[in-house]
């Protein structure tokens, strides 16, 4: 076993295995030791004469290194930090004009007095028939498209009462 001498390219195939792996295996860790194995790869394509014993300390070195790295700096900065869902409650039951009527699959435009959720002006789904400069109340949220029912005059009213009532 004396004999045994860890090649570069060993390394390399070693490294590239455990990438292509990941791709079977989606935890997204297996891909930092084939990082780990690649810089093992390299650094022997560079030194030829390194050991087997150090080899392997590189190789978990520069692994735990890669998965440190990407657990404390990389991972923190991709959560999705949108509002997508978060206020869903904060629209539900707020009114806004109609700028668009749809027609067939094309989805209507409303515009709110104030901007809500970060836009002033939102596609919407109507079971009735509106026309444009109508009052819509918002019913439900789906993905980024409102689902709304036209405002009567009682329903304006009611609305009215209804915040001042909360105020």
């Amino acid at each position: 076993m004396e004999d045994f001498q860890m090649l570069y390219w060993y390394w390399l195939v070693f490294g590239m295995i455990l990438i292509l792996l990941e791709l079977t295996v989606p935890s997204f860790t297996i891909f930092w030791f084939g990082l780990g194995a690649l810089v093992v790869g390299f650094l022997l394509m560079l030194a030829p004469g390194i050991s087997l014993t150090m080899q392997i300390l590189v190789w978990i070195v520069a692994s735990s290194a890669f998965v440190l790295f990407w657990f404390k700096f990389f991972k923190p900065r991709m959560i999705d930090r949108t509002k997508a869902g978060i206020s869903r409650e904060a629209v539900l039951g707020e009114t806004a004009m109609v700028t668009r009527v749809p027609e067939g699959d094309r989805r209507g435009e409303m515009r709110f007095a104030v901007p809500m959720l970060g836009s002033d002006s939102w596609p919407f789904i109507c079971a009735d028939d509106v026309a444009v400069g109508e009052r819509v109340m918002v019913q439900d949220v789906s993905g980024n498209t409102m689902v709304v029912k036209k405002v009567t005059s009682s329903s304006d009213n009611s609305a009215a009462k209804q915040t001042t009532e909360e105020g």
